[in-house]
């Protein structure tokens, strides 16, 4: 894409948001999802979609059989069941957590959070366990949840609140709280322990600071993102390509401000892309990109090139950014803007002080207002070289050129990599470990291709090494979705036995980390959509014994066999006394053909 193209995109783009606003402004007929406070920013959605308060209707019951929470989800909405939280607020404003009994839930893969995820459709009925020290007095309950639509819509987290008292049966739900006004509800309670008005129309926090003071947090913030591991050493070796390029002061000037206008369209660019997803009713923030394991996978990857073009094994592009190479190209005004892009998207997993506050205030506002902030988050990140390349003198005061720079550029290269690190540690959280894993090779991809494309290598070998680069980015758009994760359960022996003695066929898989084996067996024939069927149609349960770390149980159960190590694969028939052994090779066709019989 050439940088008229680029610039043309992102004039699409906000066009886009502004458009979106102007419809906001003229009333046009949209439904709104948000927080049950009056005072929260309020999402707009389609009006097809539900208000909130309408998707999922919350009734609270505090009866004999102790205090029961009993939610009613209109058709195609779910709740989630790790997004709720339960806190009791006492009088003198201490708080208590409180843990719930659920029913059993569904499993379902969310496309929103890209992982399988237990969720509650129609009723539910949850129990909360209370402490006694609440049972005498009067308390006020924190009630938080999440839910999604089917059809693609995902609410904001939702907090409510209920005056709980001995005595009543059913509990009121209060309007919006503060702090204060929390435990002053409940000092305040009617007779009956039920108020059914607005207590207060403050959030959570206090008072919104003035629009001046956000934009200074958000200039403040940008300052120190350039102190981040991961933006550092990119603006360090700019920094450092100005004193060793020979250029004019406007030269200087300029680059100045094509590096500014490279991180503050970047930052619109991103503001926008966010306002429009929350405009469409998805719950996002700063930092969403990273909720997509593709873009943590990505990211690692540019990292780990970064970090190796830092290392002086790749060389990239002067049309990317300036590390300081003395070609003509290296010192251009486009590879001074694409340094801003790249500072930009690198710095997207930092949060630096005082940019909470601004963010926060940012997605509450009109996207005008909202789009400025993230514009003046973008001025604060790119101040400090545009002081460098503005204010005479200040680039003078810098240590002269020398060969010193090569070896301080080189070092610059070990927060990317430890940066690349921490991604892959993301990764394995969002997703698995065996995800991580995959991703880890891609980079091993990258750097493998590095190798065969470097120094005065043939169009053979360049061919080639675009090839292993490709294959590396095909490893990061691998779903990540297990469709077997919930198929088995640990391996005792007590389960076994219980197994058997309810007469249920058990198939036994003996495995660990380290097992080369192990994992490709799993791959190939255990992971299947066709064994899990036959499980689920035969009702055969499934024991997974983990033998990475030592296990007596396991090593017993290996000597009855007469095997010193994994894999080794059981299956126990209803009629069966011992268990038919595997091979240790597996194929889909020979476990099928076993579990039919």
């Amino acid at each position: 894409m050439c940088f008229r193209d680029f610039l043309a995109r992102i004039r699409v783009l906000l066009l886009g948001v502004l458009l979106s606003a102007g419809a906001s402004a003229f009333g046009q007929s949209w439904g709104v999802v948000g927080e049950n406070s009056s005072s929260s920013p309020l999402l707009d959605t389609p009006a097809e979609f539900l208000p909130v308060e309408e998707a999922y209707q919350l009734n609270v019951l505090n009866n004999a059989e102790g205090l029961t929470l009993d939610w009613l989800s209109a058709p195609g909405y779910y709740l989630y069941k790790d997004k709720f939280s339960f806190t009791a607020t006492q009088a003198d404003g201490q708080t208590l957590e409180l843990s719930a009994n659920y029913p059993p839930g569904q499993r379902i893969y969310d496309e929103f959070y890209e992982k399988e995820l237990e969720v509650f459709y129609g009723t539910l009925m949850v129990r909360l366990s209370v402490p006694d020290q609440l049972g005498d007095q009067d308390w006020t309950l924190s009630v938080v949840s999440q839910g999604c639509a089917d059809a693609g819509l995902c609410y904001p987290p939702r907090t409510q609140y209920f005056v709980i008292g001995h005595g009543a049966a059913t509990i009121a739900e209060l309007a919006s709280l503060t702090k204060t006004d929390i435990s002053s509800s409940v000092n305040t309670s009617t007779g009956d322990n039920t108020v059914d008005t607005a207590i207060g129309d403050t959030a959570i926090g206090g008072a919104a600071p003035t629009f001046a003071v956000v934009l200074f947090f958000a200039l403040l913030g940008g300052v120190i993102l350039n102190l981040m591991p991961c933006v550092f050493p990119v603006l360090s070796i700019k920094v450092l390509s100005l004193t060793s390029a020979h250029l004019g002061e406007h030269n200087k000037h300029m680059h100045g401000l094509a590096y500014t206008a490279g991180i503050v369209l970047s930052f619109i660019a991103i503001a926008a892309l966010l306002l429009v997803f929350r405009q469409a009713g998805e719950a996002v923030g700063w930092g969403f990109q990273l909720q997509s394991p593709v873009f943590v996978s990505l990211l690692a990857y540019l990292f780990f090139a970064v970090g190796l073009s830092f290392s002086g094994i790749l060389v990239i592009g002067a049309h990317w950014m300036n590390f300081g190479q003395s070609t003509a190209a290296g010192t251009s005004l486009r590879s001074s803007f694409m340094t801003g892009v790249l500072a930009t998207v690198v710095a997207s997993p930092c949060s630096a002080p005082f940019m909470g506050t601004a963010l926060g205030v940012a997605l509450a506002q009109p996207p005008l207002i909202g789009l400025s902030v993230f514009a003046v988050l973008g001025v604060g990140m790119a101040l400090p070289f545009v002081l460098l390349s503005w204010v005479p003198g200040l680039l003078e005061k810098l240590p002269a050129p020398g060969p010193w720079m090569e070896t301080f550029r080189q070092f610059l290269a070990f927060p990317l990599y430890a940066s690349a690190v921490w991604l892959l540690w993301v990764l394995g959280r969002q997703t698995s470990v065996d995800h991580a894993a995959l991703i880890a090779i891609g980079i091993l991809l990258l750097a493998f291709a590095v190798w065969l494309g470097g120094g005065g290598a043939g169009r053979l070998k360049r061919m080639l090494a675009l090839a292993v680069t490709l294959a590396a980015l095909a490893l990061a758009f691998t779903p990540s979705k297990s469709a077997n994760e919930a198929l088995w359960e640990p391996y005792s022996r007590a389960r076994l036995d219980t197994l058997r003695d309810e007469g249920r066929p058990v198939f036994v898989n003996l495995t660990a980390d380290w097992c080369i084996t192990c994992l490709a067996n799993e791959k190939m024939a255990l992971n299947s959509n066709a064994f899990a069927s036959i499980l689920r149609e035969k009702n055969i349960a499934y024991l997974k014994g983990d033998w990475t770390n030592r296990n007596a149980e396991i090593t017993r159960l290996l000597k009855e066999y007469g095997r010193s190590g994994v894999p080794l694969y059981l299956y126990y028939s209803v009629s069966s006394v011992r268990a038919e052994i595997l091979p240790q090779l597996l194929t889909q066709s020979l476990v099928l053909e076993v579990l039919n019989k």
